[in-house]
């Protein structure tokens, strides 16, 4: 039950559950990844199993695909799909055009293709997500691992010109070796403190040889759920220019919380 979440946990199954009404019997959904995506796909899951709710689920990482399955949502490619009716998933900041930095677990790549095959894009998060402005979690850049530290030199070189705080790179890595994308590529983790022009900087890093794509979602997002430890959501729609201020039932059965690895 609720009662054993941290309030951390608990706002992210909050804002996840309010997430997935806006998923309809016969969608295609995209489904994101990382710890916050995880309650939207474990709710899901109950709505499939328990509810009767028919829908197609497209994954943005082999993780949230393995997840998906083990609580019955059934998962297709994007190319069997072709094009979706929703994405949720989460994010690492959001600012107040919804405007995100995203690739904290590593699979920004997918989570940007599907975003963008999708009719809307919903994200759910806590209120610590919110910022100012972009750029105090590290953005991450997706690169091909022929060249990286080329690629990384040509990063640094780029930012001198560009209107950040910090220039630091780093290489991310799991355990003891480089952290490896699901398309076999790496992370590199820019440690920019504040992104003055995210537009101008987006830009610029995916004209760089050896850079696949970077973690800015920019005007992709349209809704963002807000989710507080004490059932309280916020709702921001930015094509509507809403913002609503709801409650969630935390009184849930316990097959949501039967403990699914993430």
């Amino acid at each position: 039950m609720t009662d054993n979440l941290s309030p951390i946990d608990k706002a992210k199954y909050v804002a996840a559950k309010r997430a997935v009404e806006y998923v309809e019997d016969g969608m295609r959904v995209g489904l994101g990844t990382g710890s916050t995506a995880a309650w939207m796909v474990k709710c899901l899951g109950e709505m499939v199993r328990d509810g009767g709710l028919k829908i197609t689920g497209v994954a943005t990482s082999t993780r949230t695909a393995q997840l998906a399955q083990e609580v019955g949502v059934p998962i297709v490619t994007l190319d069997e799909a072709r094009w979706l009716d929703l994405t949720i998933d989460g994010t690492d900041e959001y600012d107040g055009d919804l405007n995100l930095i995203k690739g904290g677990g590593g699979a920004l790549l997918q989570e940007k293709i599907v975003a963008t095959a999708s009719d809307q894009m919903v994200v759910i998060a806590d209120q610590s997500k919110k910022v100012e402005k972009l750029g105090a979690f590290p953005l991450p850049i997706e690169v091909i691992p022929f060249g990286w530290q080329t690629t990384r030199a040509l990063v640094e070189e780029s930012l001198i010109n560009m209107d950040v705080l910090g220039r630091k790179t780093s290489l991310r890595m799991a355990d003891d070796e480089p952290f490896r994308t699901d398309e076999g590529n790496l992370i590199l983790d820019l440690h920019l403190r504040q992104i003055g022009q995210p537009r101008q900087l987006s830009f610029v890093l995916n004209q760089i040889p050896g850079v696949v794509e970077n973690g800015l979602f920019l005007d992709i997002c349209d809704v963002v759920v807000i989710g507080n430890a004490d059932g309280s959501v916020e709702v921001r729609d930015i094509n509507n220019g809403t913002v609503n201020h709801e409650r969630v039932d935390l009184n849930e059965t316990d097959n949501l919380f039967v403990d699914i690895a993430d």
